[in-house]
């Protein structure tokens, strides 16, 4: 790779209009390289590009398509060892989860691969003699795909596998913080068997690229994953120029443990849940609900759980909490931490800045007890290491607590009663429910969203995918 990465549109690489560096947040000396940035202009012409692929891929044959997204997937998987690094070196996660998000997104595309063959149409019978009726879905034509920061490929890929596989064109905006992933995946793609507009990548401000992505009347639809308010300003944006749009948005996940958990288990969920990736994942549990019986063996047992966490660089060996992504993302961490002091909550463990090898964004896991489910630190999504003890009477105080916030993607419970297990299942308001689980990991063929705040529009991921990236169409036929 070189140290200048240009645009790719209309199947060119395009130089920006200027190019920002990208800098790896465990070391900040090293510079990862020069990522150039697209003008309005540029996307616009992206999107007119794209509108001219769509015209042919959208007729291509299903093998044509089958074979371009098992070839992306295999060269994702048999370059793991390398991008991960590269996704690690600029995101910040350990290095085992950097090559397990490149290996995840390889599946993704053998996944959509293997749903092209699967597009099957519908049939019904008419109310009326002699009239033959099918039902066929289509795709959508050109697709804007805004992708956040913290899984720089992952998120991206189960974006744009689904919209290539079901026949459109993609114009791809990265988030700026981590260019390198998405432009590794640009040139996997350029080298593929795909029309010249099919596939495009726009890096970019929000405020100039985004805008001009999202304010477009050229395009289909728009598929972002990112803040709450910008997810209304996407949403906003769209329906002007009545374009499909699927947000998802902020989370405040909750792990409740009850009395007759296994708190070993319990223990490992909400480390797992609660402080991978940084705690930087829209499914992090970041509010821990434990009854009053095992409230102080919990507490005791994940904190000696943290004192052995090792922070540190993301691809030094060992390593389990890599630094925060840059500097403002850990200047808003340091201050939740003051602020959650301020409104009465006590710091059990962590929350300070650490010094290592290199200069980087580190931080100690941070743990709070004493906390009420009123504070803001449990109101509002954090996005840091940091997760907050609420400690409640029984069963039913617990499901409460947990269901009063503005969001609802993940909620986990740890428990070996399967009456509440089924209960919790039932009336956990959120997408996703886990038992015995941590709120953190799901898998890639199945349906991922939430509900409240938390996602707007059709599931992501799966078969549900086509509910987003295609077109339903009734046809009447007399025989």
């Amino acid at each position: 790779m070189t140290n200048s990465h240009p645009l790719y549109i209309n199947g060119q690489w395009v130089t920006g209009a200027a190019s920002i560096p990208n800098i790896n947040p465990s070391d900040l000396s090293d510079v990862i390289g020069e990522y150039d940035q697209a003008s309005a202009q540029q996307t616009r012409d992206a999107i007119s590009a794209a509108q001219s692929g769509f015209a042919q891929w959208s007729k291509s044959g299903l093998e044509q398509r089958y074979k371009v997204l098992m070839a992306i997937g295999d060269q994702l998987i048999a370059r793991q060892e390398e991008l991960g690094e590269l996704l690690s070196r600029e995101e910040g996660k350990p290095l085992a989860e950097g090559k397990g998000e490149i290996y995840r997104s390889g599946q993704f595309f053998h996944y959509y691969a293997a749903e092209v063959l699967r597009q099957i149409d519908e049939r019904a019978d008419s109310v009326r003699p002699g009239v033959e009726i099918d039902i066929r879905r289509e795709p959508l034509g050109v697709v804007g795909v805004i992708s956040p920061w913290n899984f720089p490929l992952a998120t991206a890929v189960w974006k744009i596998a689904p919209a290539l596989a079901f026949g459109n064109a993609v114009v791809f905006k990265p988030a700026n913080l981590v260019p390198a992933s998405a432009w590794a995946l640009a040139e996997i793609i350029s080298k593929q068997d795909l029309p010249a507009g099919t596939f495009n990548l726009v890096m970019g401000s929000g405020g100039e690229t985004g805008e001009a992505l999202i304010n477009s009347p050229d395009i289909q639809a728009i598929t972002f994953t990112g803040s709450l308010e910008v997810g209304r300003r996407v949403a906003a944006a769209t329906v002007g120029n009545l374009v499909k749009c699927q947000l998802e948005m902020g989370s405040k996940n909750a792990l409740i443990v009850l009395d007759d958990a296994d708190i070993d288990l319990a223990v490992e969920s909400a480390f797992n849940g609660a402080y991978s990736g940084s705690g930087q994942k829209c499914t992090a549990s970041s509010r821990l609900i434990v009854t009053d019986a095992v409230h102080d063996e919990f507490v005791a047992k994940l904190t000696a759980r943290l004192e052995l966490a090792k922070v540190g660089h993301a691809l030094e060996e060992g390593v389990q909490i890599g630094p925060i992504a840059d500097k403002r993302q850990l200047d808003s961490n340091m201050a939740w931490i003051e602020r959650a002091k301020a409104d009465g909550a006590t710091l059990a463990f962590g929350g300070a800045r650490v010094e290592a090898k290199t200069e980087g964004y580190y931080m100690t896991p941070a743990l709070f007890t004493d906390t009420t489910n009123a504070m803001a630190i449990n109101r509002d999504e954090v996005f840091g290491p940091i997760a907050c003890v609420i400690r409640v009477a029984d069963y039913e105080t617990a499901l409460a607590t947990l269901n009063d916030t503005q969001y609802g993607l993940t909620a986990g419970i740890i428990t070996n009663s399967l009456k509440l297990a089924s209960d919790f299942k039932a009336r956990a308001q959120t997408g996703c429910v886990m038992v015995n689980l941590p709120t953190a990991g799901t898998d890639y063929h199945v349906p991922f969203g939430g509900r409240k705040n938390s996602s707007f529009g059709p599931r992501e991921q799966g078969q549900y995918a086509r509910e987003f990236y295609t077109i339903v169409k009734t046809c009447y036929v007399r025989a």
